[in-house]
């Protein structure tokens, strides 16, 4: 800790307590000793912010349980400091009303300092500070589950000043904070507008709305979306003929091999999907009367892969061939893989090669990664938990219209999964998906504009994301500065901090007991 002002001290967090406080970690309350419609709300790690109380909580007790379990009732003015992260030793003061209606977790540690001497606010902000929270790091433990002990959070060194310039200083931090969380959320607002700035591009590009204009100036360019489909289709016939042609050659020559490996996979046949439903349409938006509804599978051959057994170490030692499981899809290219699989699981499963540029998709997977849509950037195959998208030749045209339409439709297509606790995608459910199509010259032309939009809108978002972080950074430097004495002039006549210390180190000092006479001492010996 840099050198203090001569009026300032330094001391252990638990000798700020008085007598009449607390210092005492939350209570051990499990599922089974709650209940929603208890009277005694139990106070959660996720209600403790950086100098703010969320209040987003809402777990209940009895007050019978809560005296059966002996439980530390909360006061309004509290200090509630967060045992464990993000980030750990984050505090705040506890703001609400109520006589023994509030209690907390174990892994929250409370503080009432049961005197005047020290500031709330000014304490707060100091264990919130660089100048703690350094201290609270280095004390942590666990491997897995960072966390720091109430024995430990006690011998954290607080700079504490004189007691009218604790106030100067909570006084002048809390004007500067004001002033920053005024910006804070112009940005957020500028952030939440950037966003659904991005929906409504998305949604005039698919509704025809964004190229109208060059549909007006290019009427010769408008290929019909019945010639176009047809097109896609007997290439795909044709491309199929070829590959089962190859297929017979190499089945009559894998037959008549003396050693054989596997078999050679029969290419699978091009499904012609059943059109649009009247009552299907009716549900989906009017589009341009150049444009027309199709299915996902109408303009790419879906397919997906599987996982071969872990146990099987022939299908991983040494793999070369990348694997790609739906964690990649978070992001919007898979250019690299964390785990590979070798030729031989590769021909005794099911699982192909794909070629780059495919489309996947997560069928499921944690959080939001269902629905995801990413592009493949190199020769890969996928586990059972990704739909894989093929578009050759014209329909390959029309790749990155159909990645943005599939980025614009994720809340759809998710909403779509089927199943109870873990609603998952399945192949016929991306196969079957309705999208718009239009000609192959204005799907280019719409993601030209998208792309052009899109990197303007990233471009300004993360102005925005450097002005927050900027923000965060002014925050704790004058944090530092508080508590380093250089935010605020001392006044000289101050009483020094070792003095108010002293006195609260007075307070804790059990007091001789008086006896009327010497008789009556003698009786208690």
């Amino acid at each position: 800790m840099r050198e203090l002002p001569k009026a300032w001290a330094i001391a252990p967090l638990g000798n700020l307590i008085a007598p009449d406080g607390i210092f005492t970690d939350g209570d051990w309350v499990e599922s089974k000793d709650q209940d929603p419609n208890g009277e005694v709300r139990l106070i959660q790690l996720a209600d403790i912010a950086d100098g703010r109380f969320i209040n987003k909580s809402s777990r209940f007790l009895t007050h019978k349980n809560a005296a059966k379990l002996k439980c530390t009732f909360l006061q309004k003015g509290d200090l509630m400091v967060a045992r464990m992260p993000d980030p750990l030793g984050r505090c705040c003061i506890f703001p609400l009303d109520g006589d023994r209606r509030y209690v907390t977790v174990v892994d929250v540690c409370a503080i009432r300092l049961g005197s005047s001497e020290i500031d709330p606010r000014y304490l707060m902000r100091a264990l919130n500070s660089p100048v703690v929270r350094t201290q609270v790091t280095a004390l942590q433990s666990g491997s897995t589950r960072k966390r720091i002990s109430r024995k430990n959070l006690a011998t954290v060194s607080v700079p504490i000043p004189p007691q009218s310039e604790q106030r100067r200083i909570v006084e002048r931090v809390e004007a500067l904070f004001d002033e920053i969380d005024k910006g804070v959320e112009s940005l957020q607002t500028a952030k939440s507008t950037l966003d659904l700035y991005r929906k409504s591009l998305l949604k005039s590009a698919f509704e025809g709305r964004l190229t109208a204009d060059w549909r007006a100036r290019n009427p010769d360019k408008l290929e019909d979306p019945e010639t176009l489909l047809a097109r896609i289709h007997k290439e795909r016939e044709t491309r199929y003929q070829q590959q089962l042609e190859e297929w017979k050659k190499s089945s009559a020559h894998w037959s008549n091999r003396a050693v054989r490996d596997s078999k050679p996979k029969k290419p699978l046949k091009p499904k012609r999907l059943t059109p649009l439903s009247a009552g299907e349409l009716a549900r989906l938006s009017p589009l341009p009367a150049v444009w027309r509804w199709i299915r996902i599978g109408d303009i790419g051959l879906i397919g997906t892969g599987v996982t071969p057994l872990k146990s099987e170490s022939s299908f991983y030692e040494d793999g070369d061939i990348p694997w790609i499981t739906s964690g990649a899809l978070n992001a919007p290219f898979v250019q690299d893989s964390t785990e590979y699989i070798t030729t031989h699981a590769l021909n005794q499963t099911n699982l192909r090669i794909y070629p780059p540029r495919t489309l996947l998709v997560a069928l499921y997977g944690e959080g939001k990664t269902r629905g995801k849509c990413s592009e493949l950037m190199i020769p890969a195959t996928t586990n059972q938990a990704i739909a894989a998208i093929v578009q050759e030749d014209t329909a390959s045209s029309l790749r990155r219209f159909l990645k943005w339409c599939l980025k614009k439709n994720y809340g759809e297509i998710r909403a779509g999964a089927s199943g109870g606790v873990q609603p998952n995608l399945n192949l016929g459910i991306i196969e079957t998906t309705p999208i718009p199509l239009c000609s192959v010259l204005e799907a280019k032309e719409i993601v030209r504009r998208i792309e052009e939009k899109m990197s303007l809108i990233n471009s300004v978002e993360m102005e925005v994301e450097a002005n927050l972080n900027h923000a965060k950074a002014l925050r704790q430097s004058i944090l530092k500065q508080a508590f380093s004495g250089k935010l605020v002039p001392q006044d000289p006549n101050d009483e020094p901090a070792t003095v108010l210390l002293n006195r609260i180190k007075a307070e804790s000092v059990p007091k001789k007991k008086k006896w009327a006479t010497p008789e009556r001492k003698a009786a208690h010996q």
